[in-house]
């Protein structure tokens, strides 16, 4: 049964210095909130993994909490690019950040695979793109029964995986719906798990189409009212749309961001 504890302290319990760090969360959903705590506690040498970087990784990186990025797609949604992300990568501020990028189907199948027991995935993909070139997790392999050449990618085994939700039960149960994206794969997937909740209730009542993590799957719950925004939680919020083009001006600067920095801690 997954405990219920406050934020802070599944953070502190749960993220150590050099973890790899999966936060998913695919347009809603996303555990901003757990990503500024984070921040707060200092975290440093971090393998960043997320299909989707966006402002939660942008304050990680710009806040010096990452060595590596694991990832198939990065920008500020329906604004532009990732400043604190660019400026690390063209400059190494505020330190090199080293890359490993793949496609969404290759990151999705590669958490698939680490939630199933499996040491890779195969698919088709990646033929015909320079990924393979500069990528060292893409290889081939020839399937035994057709003789197809197939691309395979490593499983993904975060040490923690990080992940928003609607809501839990007092048994650590969690239920999360909407437009959903690697969130049950990525705690499958991990060795350890914290899952953010807008409540916790005494039961949870059915809801078409809803992902349930069982409490057995789950290491640590935290509720956290408005945990996603700027992104938003179906039932619960909106998207802060005007949050993401003021990111977009804080982000550019170094001062500015180092001003929000400092007014986050």
């Amino acid at each position: 049964m997954a405990r219920i504890t406050a934020l802070a302290d599944a953070v502190a319990d749960l993220v150590r210095d050099g973890d790899s760090v999966a936060m998913e969360g695919f347009t809603h959903l996303i555990p901003m909130a757990a990503g500024l705590e984070v921040i707060r506690q200092g975290r440093r040498d971090l393998t960043l993994v997320r299909m989707t970087p966006d402002l939660v990784y942008d304050r990680l990186i710009g806040a010096g909490c990452a060595r590596k990025l694991v990832f198939s797609w990065g920008g500020n949604p329906g604004v532009g690019s990732l400043h604190r992300f660019r400026d690390a990568v063209e400059h190494g501020w505020p330190g090199p950040l080293e890359l490993e990028e793949h496609s969404h189907a290759g990151m999705a199948n590669r958490y698939v695979a680490g939630a199933s027991g499996l040491p890779f995935a195969v698919l088709r993909g990646y033929t015909g793109t320079d990924l393979p070139g500069v990528t060292a997790t893409i290889a081939t392999v020839t399937c035994p029964f057709t003789g197809e050449e197939l691309s395979a990618v490593p499983a993904l085994n975060p040490d923690v995986a990080i992940v928003h939700a609607q809501r839990a039960d007092r048994a650590g149960n969690v239920q999360l719906w909407g437009l959903v994206g690697v969130q049950k794969e990525a705690v499958l997937a991990a060795k350890r798990s914290l899952v953010t909740v807008e409540e916790v209730v005494d039961e949870l009542t059915p809801v078409p189409g809803a992902v349930v993590l069982p409490g057995w799957a789950v290491d640590v719950v935290a509720e956290v009212p408005g945990g996603a925004h700027p992104s938003y939680a179906q039932g619960y919020s909106e998207r802060d749309n005007d949050e993401y083009r003021r990111w977009d001006a804080i982000s550019r600067d170094r001062a500015a961001f180092t001003a929000w920095l400092e007014g986050i801690r």
